[in-house]
């Protein structure tokens, strides 16, 4: 997602999930109830017109779902402000209540396990407008410098319901995938995710554009973007590439855009195929910074390097690709392919595509450079609440720790292995089992634990779960030096690199007092720091 400097600043503002005071509103958004647990979607078809001048929507959504409870009511979601025309099952209009974004529909009968239905939930109205999209949700409407509409939304954390009538829990993905037609006015283009499928001239002043998603989506990733576009389309390795961008911007875009390759080329070695072969990859200029919409990630960083041409990093290394490109990219293998279950999960998101931009940082530049960048990020960690949100509330912290304290534990994962080859079959293998599910910290830290063949649990709630960062402290005895990590959580284990008088060692320390090899003084020993996220006592 947005791993930028506005949301950052709202971190070091001190937001506490604790004293966060959740409402039915919250509840209703955030929880799996049984009218939403009792159906499971396979498809969305949207069907839409949007008209510019008035920032309004109207058209409906077709949503095909396979009953797994006995139900006689669902819930589905759409923001309070929009209004709903009707909900029709059978030709036959269904009665619904509404409280807050949620919506219960009613079934004149229940609805039995295992049956397939559709329903055609039509709606109209005025969205939210975002104040400061991504960071808010909401549409964007701006002009082009031909005075064209230039038109977006991203509603991560928001809800998709902000736009359209959605199952609006991460939790459920359309397994069939989905098609979006938009119909804007005409010299306008709407591209969404998927392939293209064609346009036709509605003979009413507005032309309709078609497109197909083949894979399941998040409904976050589900998305419109409305511009006078110039289509510039390329192929690399069996990959179709695919770039919307402003008219003015084309001779830009076109080399811009070639570092799409070796990207491609390293996200693929490191973490294995593109997840959304069958929908192609594209970037679509938007009038906000960048949003990882799956198969039409959403690009605004004004074919800069860096973050609008800053290294928030500090190191010189961020200047050398371009930030937007990069790390929202990497959120197709983890965030898009890999989901979390639950917004407070949005660790399993955000710590390993923040990683992928150091990742890449290494595939082109090396791993000094890597380990530069990298740790150019720990500047950036708060340590003032957990990774792990409060669950059930759909409650989005700001906590930028699962950016840069995750990605920070990850690279404390890499050497602790203490070997790269395995470290990356390992990392590969991640993306490659979980691929294309929805999954939960449990299931991420059970998986490392098997394959680095360690207890790695007590590492990853002392990391995820608490502020503290591991305390690795030193004390001199008699016979030499001892150390111990101090940490929240009993039975706690990490190896640390270090040296002594030029000879170096790899060596697990616990909770308890054990002796640093070769070391007569706590002064004779050097950390190499650049390798973990630790706080260092009595040194």
């Amino acid at each position: 997602m947005k791993t930028h400097l506005l949301l950052l600043l709202t971190t070091l503002a001190g937001l506490q999930v604790a004293a966060q005071n959740f409402t039915r509103k919250d509840t209703l958004q955030g929880s799996l109830r049984p009218e939403r647990t009792a159906f499971d979607v396979l498809r969305y078809d949207l069907n839409l017109t949007i008209n510019p001048e008035e920032r309004s929507i109207a058209g409906h959504n077709a949503i095909t779902f396979k009953i797994v409870a006995p139900t006689q009511k669902i819930q589905l979601d759409l923001f309070a402000n929009m209004q709903v025309d009707s909900i029709l099952y059978q030709n036959k209009p269904l009665a619904y209540t509404r409280e807050f974004n949620a919506v219960f529909i009613d079934f004149p009968q229940t609805l039995t396990l295992n049956t397939e239905h559709t329903l055609f939930f039509h709606y109209s109205g005025n969205p939210k407008i975002a104040k400061r999209a991504p960071w808010d949700g909401g549409f964007v409407f701006k002009k082009d410098s031909n005075n064209n509409p230039f038109i977006g939304v991203a509603v991560q954390g928001t809800g998709a319901s902000l736009w359209y009538p959605v199952k609006d829990h991460q939790t459920d993905e359309p397994d069939r995938g989905a098609s979006v037609k938009v119909a804007v006015p005409n010299g306008l283009m709407n591209v969404s995710n998927g392939r293209f499928l064609g346009s036709e001239n509605l003979n009413n002043g507005y032309t309709r554009w078609d497109w197909e998603v083949i894979n399941p989506i998040n409904n976050y990733n589900i998305v419109i973007n409305i511009a006078d576009y110039v289509h510039i389309h390329d192929h690399h390795k069996g990959l179709d590439l695919d770039y919307y961008v402003l008219r003015e911007n084309e001779a830009l875009a076109r080399k811009h855009f070639e570092e799409v390759k070796p990207m491609m080329d390293c996200f693929q070695e490191k973490f294995g195929p593109y997840p959304f072969l069958e929908d192609g990859f594209k970037l679509v200029e938007t009038p906000y910074l960048g949003m990882e919409h799956q198969s039409a990630v959403a690009y605004g960083n004004k074919y800069t390097k860096g973050y609008l041409g800053n290294d928030m990093t500090g190191t010189g290394v961020g200047l050398l690709f371009d930030y937007i490109t990069i790390h929202e990219t990497g959120h197709e293998w983890f965030g898009n392919s890999i989901t979390s279950k639950d917004i407070a999960d949005m660790w399993i998101h955000e710590s390993f595509t923040t990683y992928s931009e150091s990742v890449f940082v290494e595939c082109q530049f090396g791993y000094e450079k890597a380990m530069q960048y990298i740790n150019g990020q720990k500047k950036m960690v708060g340590n003032r609440s957990p990774m792990i949100g409060q669950f059930g509330v759909n409650f989005k912290t700001g906590n930028s720790d699962m950016y840069y304290k995750g990605a920070l534990l990850l690279n404390t994962l890499r050497h602790l292995v203490n070997n790269d080859e395995e470290w990356w079959r390992i990392l590969k293998s991640y993306t490659e089992h979980f691929r294309h599910q929805i999954i939960e910290t449990e299931d991420v830290s059970t998986y490392f634990t098997k394959a680095i063949g360690k207890d790695l649990q007590p590492l990853f709630n002392q990391y995820l779960n608490h502020t503290a960062l591991p305390l690795l402290e030193f004390r001199s005895t008699k016979k030499g030096v001892e150390a111990r990590w101090v940490t929240d959580v009993s039975g706690f284990k990490m190896p640390v690199h270090y040296s002594v008088k030029n000879k170096n060692f790899h060596t697990w320390f616990s909770n308890d007092w054990q002796k640093v090899e070769d070391a007569k003084t706590v002064d004779e020993i050097t950390l190499s720091l650049e390798k973990m996220l630790i706080a260092v006592g009595g040194k």
